[in-house]
């Protein structure tokens, strides 16, 4: 009985060989496959455009009843080792007796060495780090913080790393003053803040004429055209800010009106017009008004990232930031399009994610980013979370930070990050959860409020004992109070 067990157990560990091997073949199929994105890759990336590719082969197929095999034999499942993926997949095969190993040692990351990787290129971004077990802190300034010095530095004592400007609002002068705070209250405090200036990106939003909103109701038509076209006294028809709009519609089309409040789908188009159908309306007022936000996750607009505006920001962002948020990104081209507007002045680029269309192109996005020595991502939850769905935001945001980590680029978690806490001083149980959960990005981004001093101050403290338990995403097992409780009574 004891050798039918022994030879049971050797042809399952040959299976799960065997498998795996079939796995690391495909890993370099890849790899090989896409050799002409990393080729384009300084050398400083092109291992983690490789490991980016292993991971995107390995998660292109369903390997729940190998990972609960692995873990049935004592062995790694692979998961939570985005940063390090074909070496983790070589160390279970060398476990179970395979002669395959890399020629070159460095050719492939392991744990150690893809630790070391990721805390490079997120100090790169964003500036030493007091205390590795809490992520960078960004806050995002207004016009307040032009003219009140104290309120910058106190910032700074409770913890701010980055001090974000977003180009859509306020102007040149203004920034310049906040600027100038951060550096002298950097001076003052010995502690170093990074400058991040957002540009502004395209505006979508309604148009409405002689009146300041549309009365909705859900099953009824509306129509939807733009600027050229709207007629001053047209029924029951909003403009938009995109020129010739219905003509990059499809029927069928999704369209969500003031952060999805209004859900409409696109049943016909003509003459510059595109018929709505009213399907949910989730305001308590049925009201469509003028300059609200508008989203398409369904179409392909013909919307370049990079704006005119955008264009005449780009000398005073380049001069005096550290890092430039690219709004509304969507596509290779978009990159292509503000490195050309950047000329020969290079500026580490974060890459904001907030359209369906950037997620689907994500991979792509990271391969083209990486032509350059740093790159980030944002998650930018609040138009993203319209785009996809509220009830996709966990999953979509958890692959976002998957696939950042195992191409070792930087992430930030950003909108509504303890926003309750400093708009009334109060948290809800529901955000400090959240709160707890951005400790797997390498940056978390808080929104301006009345208690910003406050809310760094509690995020620190929560960051820190989320920290303890988990190095980004990996779950580490730091002695628990419940445990030793229990154990010393």
């Amino acid at each position: 009985m004891t050798a039918k067990l022994n030879r049971d157990i050797h042809l399952d560990l040959n299976g799960l060989r065997q498998t795996l091997e079939q796995i690391d073949a495909k890993m370099l199929k890849c790899e090989k496959q896409f050799a002409a994105f990393t080729q384009k890759v300084p050398p400083s990336n092109q291992k983690n455009a490789a490991n980016l590719l292993h991971y995107l082969a390995l998660r292109s197929l369903d390997i729940r009843a190998l990972q609960i095999k692995l873990h049935e034999a004592g062995l790694s499942s692979l998961a939570s080792s985005e940063s390090h993926i074909r070496g983790q997949l070589m160390a279970v095969l060398q476990r179970l007796g395979s002669n395959k190993n890399e020629t070159t040692p460095d050719a492939v990351f392991n744990y150690e060495s893809s630790k070391v990787s990721l805390q490079q290129k997120a100090t790169a971004l964003f500036g030493a780090r007091q205390n590795e077990q809490v992520p960078y802190l960004m806050v995002t300034f207004d016009g307040e913080h032009a003219d009140d010095f104290d309120k910058v530095k106190k910032l700074m004592a409770a913890g701010m790393n980055v001090a974000r400007i977003n180009c859509a609002h306020d102007d040149d002068k203004t920034w310049l003053q906040m600027i100038q705070h951060v550096k002298q209250a950097s001076e003052i405090t010995g502690l170093g803040c990074k400058i991040y200036m957002d540009l502004a990106g395209p505006k979508i939003r309604t148009i409405l004429k002689d009146k300041n909103k549309l009365k909705v109701q859900e099953g009824a038509l509306m129509y939807l055209t733009d600027e050229a076209h709207l007629k001053k006294k047209a029924k029951n028809t909003v403009g938009c800010t995109i020129p010739n709009i219905a003509a990059q519609l499809t029927i069928g089309d999704t369209i969500l009106f003031d952060d999805g409040l209004i859900e409409a789908r696109v049943e016909s188009i003509e003459n510059a017009k595109a018929t709505l159908k009213i399907l949910r309306i989730s305001s308590k007022k049925p009201f469509i008004k003028n300059e609200k936000g508008i989203n398409f996750p369904d179409s392909k607009l013909l919307l370049p990232a990079l704006t005119e505006y955008d264009k005449q920001c780009l000398p005073f962002v380049l001069e005096h930031a550290d890092m430039v948020g690219y709004s509304f990104v969507r596509s290779n081209n978009d990159i292509l399009a503000l490195k050309e507007a950047m000329g020969a002045q290079k500026k580490p680029l974060i890459l904001k994610i907030e359209t369906l269309e950037a997620v689907n192109n994500l991979p792509n996005l990271l391969l083209c980013g990486m032509e350059e020595a740093h790159v980030g991502v944002m998650i930018a939850r609040g138009d993203l979370a319209v785009e996809i769905g509220f009830e996709r935001m966990s999953e979509i945001q958890e692959e976002i930070l998957w696939i950042c980590e195992a191409a070792h680029v930087p992430s930030i978690w950003a909108t509504q990050v303890l926003e309750n806490l400093n708009k009334s001083g109060v948290a809800t149980r529901a955000e400090i959860t959240d709160a707890a959960y951005s400790a797997s990005a390498d940056c978390v981004m808080i929104n301006k409020g009345q208690h910003t001093v406050q809310v760094l101050k509690t995020l620190k403290d929560v960051l820190f004992r989320s920290g303890g338990h988990r190095i980004k995403k990996r779950f580490t097992f730091r002695p628990l109070t419940i445990a030793t409780r229990f154990l010393n009574e």
